[in-house]
């Protein structure tokens, strides 16, 4: 069964994102333990990918230097496999890939899907997948009880509903139109698309794309169950390199006690 609930049990979630391999596989794995440790709720990893479209700057170039490390979905498989049997702290937390679908298709779906469930991985979540092609994926991911996770946008309009229903683990709200990014000021109305979220799904509902401040998590929290951050993590990342892991941590801990 799916943890991803737990991280929603105790009040609002922080969910911090990765790219696995940026600068190299060890700080990731030393990052990851550095925000399970400061009270990250969920983790998200991210599995590098040449064309990563939902992405801005930021993140496209996270990717680029973890290709260039020469970093392997194998590579990382190995390493979450790590993380979750390590026999003085093992990562307890719910983690979740996000990947494009391409990743998944040429590794061989039910591979890859399956190989999340062995080494501990708790969802999925590919920004590519349009609500109405995800049945191969999803019956896969039902099969291992890996959670597909489902992206709805201030774009999906009249199929909030439709996606809201059939969501598991939990749905990835996207604040803002456009790839992510830092943002000084979400404008979207995300209340009212979180009111119909929930008046849809079963699962909570966290916020991402844009925020970077404590000042943004907390409003985004108390809109919805959580607050997702990507790119002022891989900001982090970018300024100190293999030195990472404090700083994020430290970043982590602000946004948690923010929210």
């Amino acid at each position: 069964m799916s943890k991803i609930a737990d991280a929603f049990a105790d009040g609002k979630a922080f969910i911090p994102f990765i790219t696995c391999g940026d600068p190299d596989l060890a700080t990731t794995k030393e990052i990851v333990r550095s925000m399970a440790a400061n009270g990250a709720d969920l983790i998200e990893l991210g599995i590098p990918f040449s064309d990563p479209t939902a992405e801005g700057p930021t993140i496209q170039n996270a990717n680029l230097r973890a290709l260039k490390q020469g970093v392997t979905t194998d590579h990382i498989f190995d390493m979450v496999r790590e993380l979750r049997t390590d026999s003085v702290h093992p990562i307890r937390l719910p983690m979740v890939f996000m990947t494009y679908a391409n990743v998944v298709f040429s590794y061989d779906a039910e591979k890859f899907i399956r190989t999340c469930r062995e080494i501990g991985i708790d969802g999925l979540i590919l920004p590519d997948l349009p609500f109405e092609e995800k049945g191969e994926f999803d019956a896969i991911c039902q099969k291992y009880d890996v959670d597909l996770i489902s992206l709805i946008a201030p774009t999906s309009e009249n199929r909030v509903a439709m996606i809201a229903k059939e969501a598991r683990g939990f749905i990835y709200i996207v604040s803002s139109l456009g790839v992510t990014g830092i943002r000084s000021e979400i404008k979207t109305n995300i209340a009212s698309l979180v009111k119909l979220v929930r008046e849809n799904a079963s699962v909570p509902c966290a916020v991402g794309f844009g925020i970077s401040t404590p000042k943004q998590a907390a409003k985004m929290a108390e809109i919805s169950d959580g607050a997702i951050v990507g790119s002022a993590i891989i900001k982090l990342v970018e300024q100190y390199g293999t030195d990472a892991a404090r700083p994020v941590g430290e970043y982590v801990r602000k946004m948690k006690e923010a929210i």
